[in-house]
């Protein structure tokens, strides 16, 4: 599985979408109103990170049964 090339971008996806997580909490953690936008950005980025990961992985279940 791990010498799937959709396998391997799905991961990076998903620890991407952990990555932009972790940079808006922790953006959202110094208080002010700057960094307070920049996390609220950062969730924005998220979002999508997450919707484009779902994606992958419902092409990743269709390609593994056989479509």
């Amino acid at each position: 599985m791990t010498s799937d090339p959709l396998f391997l971008l799905l991961a990076a996806v998903m620890l991407g979408v952990v990555v932009i997580l972790g940079l808006g909490i922790m953006n959202f953690g110094k208080g002010t109103e700057d960094a307070a936008k920049r996390s609220n950005k950062f969730m924005q980025w998220r979002i999508a990170a997450q919707f484009v990961a779902v994606l992958l992985i419902l092409l990743f279940l269709y390609m593994r049964s056989g479509g």
